[in-house]
């Protein structure tokens, strides 16, 4: 029978989307009918916490790929790039004044 729920709960609902009351509400109401004793609705709840946990992370990963490919397409620079050529900058001004001074 738990089987079943938690295939019921990963097809009906987004297992990244599944908030830990909603797990634990839904758990509860099939002890509460009797469907699932206390010990398997614990279970069911850890477990699903465990699945949504991986989809979270495994979506975030995809996400950050798609990002991370767009920016490089788009040939737009990050910020470490920005800051390296603003002290490389400073760095050279500095050395223009003191070849200034010098002449």
């Amino acid at each position: 029978m738990i089987e079943l729920i938690k295939k019921a709960m990963f097809t009906g609902i987004g297992v990244a989307a599944l908030t830990k009351e909603k797990v634990e509400d839904v758990a509860k109401v099939f002890v509460e009918q009797g469907k699932l004793t206390e010990q398997e609705g614990k279970k069911l709840v850890e477990e699903i916490q465990a699945r949504s946990k991986e989809s979270q992370e495994e979506l975030t990963g995809r996400i950050e790929a798609v990002v991370q490919a767009s920016i490089a397409k788009l040939d737009i620079g990050k910020a470490s790039d920005l800051e390296a050529l603003r002290q490389e900058v400073q760095s050279l001004k500095k050395q223009i004044e003191e070849l200034e001074k010098t002449e």
